[in-house]
């Protein structure tokens, strides 16, 4: 198969985690007789630096006609404040390549051998980690109107609106009951139904929903439980579909579960329009740029690595290839001889990723 994919490393430690990925990338097409056709394109401020924009037409063409988009990282907090917020590159790029692309995919899971590392007692994780966050990715607060800053001080106001259709609640619930079907079936979703209206239109839809799926077991949980939930029986949860903002802060709090937030990969995913026509598919690690760490061979490369398996899995349909990624990544972590400083290991992030490709 030709795997045609846009690569965008970014800045700070996505440079590197990216180039970890795909040379984990070329090993496995190589095994399974795949070919790789990857077309880079800068984004973020090694954007702005040649072409004075976070994300030029000419990588945004790259983009559009590849079949999926490997991310690294956008964003240095230091340099981000020298701008606009509007024009920053976190929000000029991200919200407009996940345009279209309503549901998030953050997989949280524990190796055994990290157990150690997971902040919570050993009694509560004894029956391991492994959740699925689906997050609704396109509408809420981050993207609802009215938005922003009028007056003057001391009397300034700002708005934020927090809006869900029918029809947006809908398919992302879909993706969560669909997802849970494949796995353990359950599926745990989460609002804020007694205060948020948008919560209560939330809770209806899935109940209503949740009796096509008779062999799921749906459970309702306020987000502020959810969160308690999270750290007091983690072993317990299977998929949790949630709206943006909660999905958000709950996959953040949830990736410590794993003992880093450099463990953990995301997929962004959408469906076909009235005209047939879908957006692209974006990878990434949750992570940020750390740009603390850049350049040094620090980074922990495991996230994206992981990433790149939900590639071939979700937009290739290669699971066998995604199996055999996940298999040589969760056995490095499980050794526990090649681990980078966010796990209190020595390893740097070229070791760790030799050590998968040796496993593989």
């Amino acid at each position: 198969m030709d795997l045609h994919i846009a690569v965008l490393p970014g800045d700070g430690i996505g440079t590197e985690v990216v180039d970890a990925s795909m040379r984990v990338l070329d090993v496995v097409a190589k095994k399974f007789k795949h070919t790789v056709h990857a077309e880079f394109a800068d984004v973020g401020w090694a954007a702005i630096d040649k072409h004075g924009t976070a994300l030029p037409a000419s990588t945004l063409e790259i983009c559009r006609r590849n079949a999926a988009i490997l991310f690294g990282a956008v964003g240095l907090p230091d340099r981000d404040q020298t701008l606009p917020q509007k024009q920053r590159p976190e929000r000029v790029a991200l919200l407009e390549l996940r345009k279209g692309l309503f549901a998030n995919l953050r997989h949280v899971l524990l190796p055994p051998g990290l157990a150690s590392r997971c902040p919570l007692k050993m009694e509560l994780i004894k029956n391991g980690i492994d959740i699925m966050i689906i997050r609704e990715l396109t509408g809420g607060l981050y993207y609802g109107q009215p938005q922003g800053v009028s007056g003057t001080a001391p009397e300034r106001k700002a708005v934020d609106t927090l809006a869900y259709s029918e029809h947006e609640i809908i398919r992302i619930l879909k993706v969560g009951f669909e997802t849970a079907r494949k796995r353990r079936k359950r599926l745990t979703s989460v609002d804020k139904a007694n205060i948020l209206a948008t919560s209560q239109l939330w809770r209806e839809l899935a109940t209503a929903m949740g009796k096509q799926y008779p062999d799921v077991h749906l459970e309702h949980m306020y987000v502020d439980n959810a969160s308690m939930q999270l750290l007091r029986r983690p072993s317990e949860f299977d998929v949790i579909v949630t709206e943006n903002t909660f999905g958000d802060i709950l996959s953040d709090e949830a990736s410590m579960l794993a003992g880093s937030i450099g463990l953990v990969p995301s997929a962004s995913l959408g469906a076909p329009d009235s005209q047939g026509k879908s957006a692209v598919p974006f990878y990434e690690p949750i992570h940020g740029s750390a740009p603390d760490i850049a350049g040094q061979n620090k980074a922990n490369p495991v996230a994206t690595i992981l990433t790149v398996a939900m590639m071939l899995n979700y937009t290739f349909g290669l699971a066998h290839e995604a199996a055999a990624i996940e298999k040589a990544t969760f056995a490095v972590l499980n050794a526990g001889e090649k681990l980078t400083g966010d796990l209190g290991g020595k390893a740097t992030c070229s070791e760790v990723t030799d050590a998968v490709i040796a496993g593989l």
